[in-house]
This record gives structure tokens, C-alpha cells and sequence, in this order.
């Protein structure tokens, strides 16, 4: 009983170290967009195209996601993801031209999804063994992820401006890390195929998600639009709309990333009082209104409280639905979390297109809509 019990804790903990590698990892590169901007000569429009190359890197990994969970099983995808992670960050500070950085955030965007969905399989398996909810804590430590990559990237920008330093030093944690998780994470049982995704003579064949699954999907694509956006331009606005001191930029990410860390961690709890609808109808008119007033407000106090604001109010969008689509198997989950990358990775280009078209102001708004499209559409979806 303490040898199961001990080895429950250690899968506990080996699946929080990859929420905890996948977050630092997106904060680590996102807090120094204003450097690889100025690095590789970029407009406010070209960074929207070079976020919207890590989008279009998750769309096409839609539908090999699926297949590679079953074919290899979410312990292995980990192992494989896990290696590459680090790699394509060190790349990104050798780069010398747009080209090759959209290259490398393409190959991002398809090792981030692929490790997303596997990292939930493994969050659902062990929540399954353990019987107990962790799935908010584990995305709580995706938070604590996001929240210490931004003040790593804080305190090395304040002595060095090398991002060959920065991310470095960040693959080398990356990689001791992921190293000392794997060999707890959960064994894969038998992978059948499922409604989902189905093996036939000629191959294998993705199937389209059912309505509940699009609905959950849309839900979570508008929730990390609010997420990933708020990483990867609150820096940039801190810096060229409010005029921050360059090593005060990433204190935007840590507002919101430090919020999302404590509504996440006491997610489970809540959800269970209040229920899912109601945490993230409530949720989401609270990120997309905090928002909204920083931006009317304007100056950076309103900005870093609209920003915690955001973080609070959205951040029980992915462990609500990523639990709700994993009651409809780990096809689903797969197929709704891949739904999610796809809009937390093609909603930043979209800021910046907007942004540039219009005002940075504007783009930043797109964001608080997405959030009160979150509230909106949790109508559609029967929460048990």
C-alpha cells in the first residue's frame, strides 16, 4: 500500500514536471519577443507572421496528433516531445532571418501540440488511478511554468540581452527535467482505436470530432486565444504602448501567469461547489472586462491588475473542459486539446495583424472578446 501509494505520488508529480517544462518553455521564448523583434528587424506585422507560423505548425499536426497517441502511446509522445522541446528553443536564439525563425516556430507549434495532448493523457490517466481531481493542479503548475520562465527571462535580461545565453540555460533546465520525470510517468495500457481515430486495411483514418467535442473545442480555442495572446503580447505592449524599462516588460506575463497559478490550484475545489458552467461564465466576463478597463484606463498599475484579472478569469477554461472531453474518451481529449493549441497558436498572429492594421490597443481588445465568447458559450455544452 506505501510502495503504490509512493509510486502514484511520484506519476503525480513526473506529469506536473512536464505542465511545469511546457509552460516554461512558452513563457521563456514569449517574454523576449521584443528581443527576437529587434534581433531579426521585425515590424509588429512580421511577428504576427512568425507567431502564425507556430499556429499553422499546430493546425497541420492536427491530424497526425491522434494517430502518433495511439501508435506510440502518451508515455513515449512525452519522451520524444520532451527531447525536441529544448532544441527548437536554442534554435530559435541562432536564427538570423525570418525564414528560418518561422521554420523553427512551425516545428514549435507541432512539438508543443503533440506534448500538450500527451501530458493530458498521462494528467487523465493518473487522475483515473489516483481517483482523486488534479487536473487544475496540474495546469496550475503549467501556470507556475509560464510564471517562473517570465522571471527567469526578467533577471537574465537584466544582466545580459544574449539570447543564446537565455535559452541556453533555459534547455539545459528543460532537459534535466524532462529527464527526471520520464521514468515515472504512467505505462500505456492497450490502445485500441476508438470512435475517433480508427485503423483500417489502408491505414489509419481521423475521424471528425462529435458536437460536443466542437462545442468543447471552441470553447477552449477562445480560452488559450486569451492565454497564449496574453504571453506573447503583453511584453511587447508594456514596452512600446505603456513604455516600461525593458526588464520591466515581462511582469505582464508574471501577472497573469501568477493569477492563473493561484485560481488554478484551488481550481478543483471550486469546481466542485460551483460546477464548471458557472466558473467559466463567471470567468470569462472577469478576464475580457479587466482587460478592457487596463485598456481604457491605461498606465501600467491598471495594465498588471487588468493582466491578473485575465489570468484569474480564465484560467479554469482548460482543466474544466479538458476533464469534460476525457469523460468522452482520449481520443476526444486529444482532438479537443489539439483544438486548443490551434487557437492559442493561431490567436497571437492575429493580435499582431490587427494590431498593425489598427492600433496595438485594438489588438489587445480582440482579446478580451475572446474571453467573453468563453462566458458565452458554455451555454452550449451540458457540464456534469
Amino acid at each position: 500500500m506505501i510502495s503504490s501509494s509512493l509510486a502514484l505520488r511520484r506519476s503525480q508529480l513526473a506529469v506536473a514536471t512536464l505542465f511545469l517544462v511546457l509552460g516554461f518553455n512558452f513563457s521563456s521564448w514569449a517574454s523576449r519577443i521584443p528581443a527576437i523583434k529587434n534581433q531579426l528587424t521585425l515590424s509588429t506585422a512580421q511577428v504576427g507572421v512568425l507567431l502564425l507560423a507556430c499556429g499553422l505548425g499546430a493546425v497541420f499536426s492536427f491530424p497526425i496528433t491522434a494517430v502518433l497517441l495511439q501508435r506510440l502511446g502518451s508515455r513515449r509522445l512525452c519522451m520524444l516531445t520532451g527531447a525536441l522541446l529544448p532544441l527548437l528553443l536554442l534554435s530559435l536564439s541562432l536564427v538570423k532571418n525570418l525564414q528560418l525563425a518561422m521554420l523553427v516556430m512551425a516545428l514549435e507549434g507541432v512539438v508543443v501540440s503533440c506534448l500538450n495532448v500527451a501530458m493530458n493523457a498521462q494528467g487523465v490517466a493518473v487522475e483515473t488511478l489516483g481517483q482523486r481531481a488534479i487536473m487544475s493542479r496540474l495546469h496550475a503548475v503549467f501556470s507556475l511554468g509560464g510564471l517562473l520562465g517570465a522571471l527567469f527571462a526578467s533577471a537574465i535580461s537584466r544582466y545580459s540581452a544574449s539570447l543564446l545565453l537565455h535559452f541556453a540555460l533555459c534547455a539545459a533546465l528543460l532537459w534535466a527535467a524532462v529527464i527526471l520525470a520520464l521514468p515515472y510517468l504512467v505505462a500505456d495500457t492497450q490502445r485500441a482505436p476508438s470512435k475517433a481515430v480508427s485503423e483500417t486495411k489502408s491505414g489509419w483514418r481521423i475521424a471528425w470530432p462529435n458536437a460536443v467535442a466542437w462545442w468543447l473545442g471552441a470553447i477552449v480555442m477562445c480560452g488559450t486565444v486569451v492565454e497564449n495572446s496574453m504571453s506573447d503580447w503583453s511584453a511587447l505592449y508594456l514596452k512600446e504602448v505603456v513604455r516600461v524599462a525593458p526588464e520591466l516588460a515581462p511582469l505582464g506575463i508574471a501577472c497573469v501567469s501568477g493569477a492563473m497559478l493561484l485560481a488554478r490550484w484551488f481550481g478543483d475545489g471550486w469546481r466542485m461547489r460551483w460546477g464548471a458552467q458557472r466558473m467559466l461564465t463567471i470567468g470569462g466576463t472577469l478576464a475580457g472586462s479587466g482587460l478592457a478597463m487596463a485598456l481604457l484606463l491605461g498606465g501600467l498599475i491598471p495594465a498588471l491588475i487588468g493582466f491578473a484579472l485575465v489570468g484569474l478569469g480564465i484560467a479554469a477554461v482548460s482543466p474544466c473542459v479538458y476533464t469534460a472531453a476525457a469523460k468522452n474518451g482520449p481520443v476526444a481529449l486529444a482532438s479537443v486539446t489539439t483544438m486548443g493549441s490551434i487557437g492559442g497558436l493561431l490567436g497571437p498572429p492575429l493580435i499582431g495583424f490587427i494590431a498593425h492594421a489598427s492600433s496595438f490597443s485594438w489588438g489587445m481588445a480582440v482579446i478580451a472578446l475572446a474571453a467573453w465568447l468563453v462566458a458565452a458559450g458554455t451555454r452550449k455544452v451540458h457540464w456534469d
